[in-house]
C-alpha cells in the first residue's frame, strides 16, 4: 500500500490579540451599561441582571490567557462586542482566502512544493463565509493551482477529517499531492455578550501538503500510520446560524444563530470518548503507547486535553508530550491541532510516533497517527 506523508505546514496569526484582561474590561463595561440601561425591567424580575467576568475565572476555567482576532476594535468595544469586517467586493480575495494564502506559502517552502505540484485543494474549517462559490475553489485560483477542490465542515473535527480525506484520495490515485487548508474565522460566531462563552475563540488559519513518500523531497516528513473517524450526534455544541433563518421572521437574529454550548455536559461526554478512541486506534495499528512521544490534541480546553492525554498515556505526563498553543491562540476550532503540530515537532526523533487529535460538535472525532520519518 502506498506511504502517504505530511511533508509541510503552514500557519497564519493576524496582527491583533486581546489579552483576558482588555476582553473582561470591555465586557464589564458593557454589562454595567446592559444593567443601567433595563435597571426597571431588572428590578420587576422581566429581565436577568448580567453578571461580572473576571480574568482569574476565564484562565482557570480554560487555561486561555488570550487570543488573535482579524479585527480587534469591534470586539472589545462595549457599545459592539464583535468584529468590524468589511464586506469584500466579488473581484477581490476574500478575508478567508487571504488568511489561506500566508499560510499555505508557508507550507509550501516546508515542503519544497510549487503550486504547481498541488492538484487537490481541501478547505476544511467550521464557517464558510459564504455558501458558494466554494472557499477551496477561490482559493486554488488565487494560488494558481490546477485539479479539483472542495470545502468540507465537521466544525472542530474539520481538518483531522480533512487530513483522511487527502491521505485517501493520495492512496486511491485521485490525487498527487493535496493541499488541506483551516481558516478559522471563529471570532465573527461567537457571542462576545456572553459571559459563559465570551472568552473562547480566536482567530487563525493553518495549512497541511499531503504527498506520497515517492514524492516527497525534504528530510523529517511524518508517514501517516493510520487515520479513524468517529461521530456521534448531539445538541450539547450548535450553531443554527442558516439560509432558512429568514423563512421565519421570529428567528432571524436569535440566541441560538451564534455559537452555543453546554460546557460541563461536553467535558464529561467527550473527554472519555476521545481517550477510548486514541487508544483503541493506537492498538489497531500495533502501536505501542510508549513510542507515543506526543499528542497535538485539539486547543478547546485544558483540563480537557490533560485529562485525555492521563488517560491515554496511563500516567502523568509532561508539557513537551502535550503541547499548549490554548494559551496564547485561545480555541481556533479545527486549527487548534495543526498549530500545535506546527510549532512543536521540531524535537521529534525518527521513528517515534504522535497523535494529531481534535473533537467537537457533532460529536466528532478524528485521530491520525503520525511517525517521523
Amino acid at each position: 500500500m502506498k506511504q502517504i506523508v505530511i511533508s509541510g505546514t503552514g500557519l497564519f496569526t493576524p496582527s491583533e490579540s486581546i489579552s483576558n484582561d482588555e476582553l473582561v474590561e470591555s465586557f464589564n463595561e458593557y454589562g454595567r451599561r446592559f444593567n443601567e440601561r433595563n435597571a426597571e425591567a431588572i428590578e420587576r424580575g422581566e429581565i436577568k441582571a448580567m453578571g461580572p467576568s473576571n480574568s482569574e475565572f476565564i484562565e482557570k476555567a480554560s487555561g486561555i490567557k488570550s487570543r488573535f482576532v482579524i479585527n480587534k476594535s469591534g470586539v472589545i468595544d462595549p457599545d459592539r462586542l464583535f468584529p468590524v469586517i468589511a464586506e469584500r467586493s466579488n473581484e477581490e480575495n476574500s478575508l478567508q482566502c487571504e488568511m489561506a494564502i500566508a499560510a499555505i506559502t508557508e507550507a509550501l517552502k516546508q515542503a519544497n512544493k510549487t503550486p504547481e505540484d498541488i492538484d487537490a485543494v481541501i478547505v476544511a474549517c467550521s464557517n464558510m463565509q459564504r455558501p458558494y462559490p466554494a472557499m477551496s475553489i477561490e482559493i486554488q485560483a488565487a494560488m494558481g493551482m490546477k485539479g479539483w477542490a472542495f470545502d468540507m465542515n465537521v466544525a472542530c473535527s474539520s481538518a483531522t477529517f480533512g487530513l483522511q480525506m487527502a491521505a485517501d484520495s493520495v492512496r486511491s490515485g485521485s490525487a498527487r499531492c493535496v493541499l488541506m487548508v483551516n481558516p478559522e474565522i471563529c471570532s465573527a460566531h461567537l457571542e462576545w455578550r456572553d459571559r459563559d462563552c465570551h472568552f473562547i475563540f480566536g482567530d487563525v488559519c493553518t495549512a497541511v501538503i499531503v504527498e506520497a513518500e515517492d514524492t516527497c523531497t525534504v528530510p523529517g516528513a511524518f508517514d501517516i500510520v493510520g487515520t479513524k473517524l468517529q461521530t456521534q450526534y448531539s445538541n450539547n455544541i450548535r450553531n443554527n446560524f442558516g439560509f432558512l433563518n429568514r423563512c421565519d421572521d421570529t428567528a432571524e437574529g436569535t440566541r441560538d444563530k451564534l455559537f452555543v454550548q453546554h460546557g460541563r455536559k461536553v467535558f464529561k461526554e467527550v473527554c472519555p470518548m476521545v481517550a477510548e478512541q486514541i487508544s483503541e486506534h493506537l492498538g489497531e495499528l500495533a502501536v505501542p503507547v510508549d513510542q507515543v512521544k506526543r499528542m497535538w490534541l485539539h486547543q478547546a480546553n485544558l483540563s480537557m486535553n490533560d485529562l485525555i492525554a492521563k488517560r491515554v498515556l496511563g500516567r502523568e505526563f509532561t508539557r513537551e508530550e502535550a503541547p499548549v498553543i490554548l494559551d496564547r491562540y485561545a480555541n481556533t476550532s479545527s486549527a487548534g491541532s495543526i498549530i500545535a503540530f506546527h510549532l512543536y515537532r521540531d524535537d521529534i526523533q525518527a521513528g517515534d510516533a504522535g497523535v494529531i487529535c481534535s473533537f467537537g460538535a457533532g460529536y466528532s472525532i478524528g485521530s491520525i497517527v503520525v511517525r517521523k520519518r
